[in-house]
C-alpha cells in the first residue's frame, strides 16, 4: 500500500531499455570502453587497479571493467554536450554522479530514509498497539515485508547487478501482494477467516509462480510491469472503496483515503523523466523522498484502525 508499490507498478517497465540504451550503442563509448579495458583490467594493470581501489569499492562489488564504464560515460556526456544534444542514458539509467561507492546515492539515500520511516512507525505500532488486537499480526508482518524491499531498494540503487535488480523487483512484488493480503483481511477476512486463509495461498502460489518464471524462464520487463499494475490497481480500488463507504462510521480511514490519493498522484513525479539535477537528483529520488511522509500516514492509518477493532473485540467480549 505504502510508496514502494506505486514505484514498481509504473516504473519496473522502465528497466526494459538497459539492454541498450542510446549511450551505450554510441561507438565512441564503446571504443573507449573496450581500449579501456585493454589498458587497464589485465596483468598487472589489473593487479595495480586492485591495489589503489577503496576497500568500499571493492566490497561493493566494483570491478575494473566497471570503472571503464564509469569513466567512458563521462566522457561520452561530454561529447554530447559538446555538441549540443541532449544528455543520453546508458544501459537503462541516467549518468549520475557516484559518491563513494553508490551508483545513484539521492535513490540510495531515499530508500533508506524510506526503510527508517517504516522501522519507526513499526517500533510505535508495537509500543503502542496491543499484541491482542485483530489485525496486529498482519500489520506488522506488513511492516517487516516493507522494510525488507527498502533494504533491497538500497542495496540495488547502492549497486545495479543482475542480482539486486531481481531483489529490488521481486520484494516489491512481495509488498504489492501482501498489501492486497492486507487488505483482504482488513475488509472480510476478521468475519470470515477462511476466505483470509484462501486468499492468501492463492497469492503466495501467484508470487511463487511470478517468481519462477522470471527467475528461471526469462525475466521479461513487459510481463513484470502488466501483472504488477493489475495487481496495483486492484489493491488501490479495493482500498479506496472499503474507505469511502465507511468514511462515516470510521473517521480515521481519512487517512487511508489520503494516502491512496497521495500515492496515485506522486507517482506522476516518474513521469517527469529529465536528466538528473547537478547528476545526483532525478525524477525517481524525489519521488521516493515524497514517499517517506506517505509511510507515516499509512501506519498511523493502521495504528488508529488496530486500537479501533481492539476496542469494538473488548466491547463485543462484555456482552457476550
Amino acid at each position: 500500500m505504502a510508496g514502494r508499490t506505486v514505484r514498481l507498478v509504473l516504473l519496473v517497465g522502465a528497466a526494459a531499455l538497459a539492454s541498450g540504451s542510446q549511450g551505450d550503442r554510441e561507438p565512441v563509448y564503446r571504443d573507449c570502453v573496450l581500449r579501456c579495458e585493454e589498458r587497464n583490467c589485465s596483468g598487472g594493470a589489473l593487479k595495480h587497479f586492485r591495489s589503489r581501489q577503496p576497500i568500499y569499492m571493492s566490497l561493493a562489488g566494483w570491478t575494473c571493467q566497471d570503472d571503464c564504464k564509469y569513466e567512458c560515460m563521462w566522457v561520452t556526456v561530454g561529447l554530447y554536450l559538446q555538441e549540443g544534444h541532449k544528455v543520453p542514458q546508458f544501459h537503462g539509467k541516467w549518468p549520475f554522479f557516484r559518491f563513494l561507492c553508490f551508483q545513484e546515492p539521492a535513490s540510495a539515500v531515499a530508500s533508506f530514509l524510506n526503510g527508517l520511516a517504516s522501522l519507526v512507525m513499526l517500533c510505535h505500532y508495537r509500543t503502542s498497539v496491543p499484541a491482542s488486537s485483530p489485525m496486529y499480526p498482519t500489520c506488522v508482518a506488513f511492516a517487516w515485508v516493507s522494510l525488507n524491499a527498502w533494504f533491497w531498494s538500497t542495496v540495488f540503487h547502492t549497486r545495479d547487478t543482475d542480482v539486486t535488480e531481481k531483489m529490488d523487483y521481486f520484494c516489491a512484488s512481495t509488498v504489492i501482494l501482501h498489501s492486497v493480503y492486507l487488505c483482504c483481511v482488513r475488509t472480510v477476512g476478521l468475519q470470515r477467516p477462511a476466505v483470509a486463509s484462501a486468499f492468501r495461498a492463492l497469492l503466495l502460489l501467484m508470487l511463487t509462480a511470478h517468481v519462477s518464471y522470471l527467475s528461471l524462464v526469462r525475466f521479461d520487463y513487459g510481463y513484470n510491469l502488466a501483472a504488477n499494475v493489475a495487481i496495483g490497481l486492484v489493491n488501490a480500488a479495493w482500498w479506496l472503496t472499503w474507505c469511502l463507504r465507511n468514511r462515516q462510521r470510521l473517521p480515521h480511514v481519512q487517512k487511508c483515503i489520503v494516502v491512496v490519493l497521495l500515492l496515485q498522484g506522486l507517482s506522476l513525479l516518474e513521469l517527469l523523466d529529465f536528466p538528473p539535477l547537478f547528476w545526483v537528483l532525478d525524477a525517481h529520488a524525489i519521488w521516493h523522498v515524497s514517499t517517506i511522509p506517505v509511510h507515516v500516514l499509512f501506519f498511523s492509518f493502521l495504528e488508529d484502525d488496530s486500537l479501533y477493532l481492539l476496542k469494538e473485540s473488548e466491547a463485543k467480549f462484555k456482552l457476550d
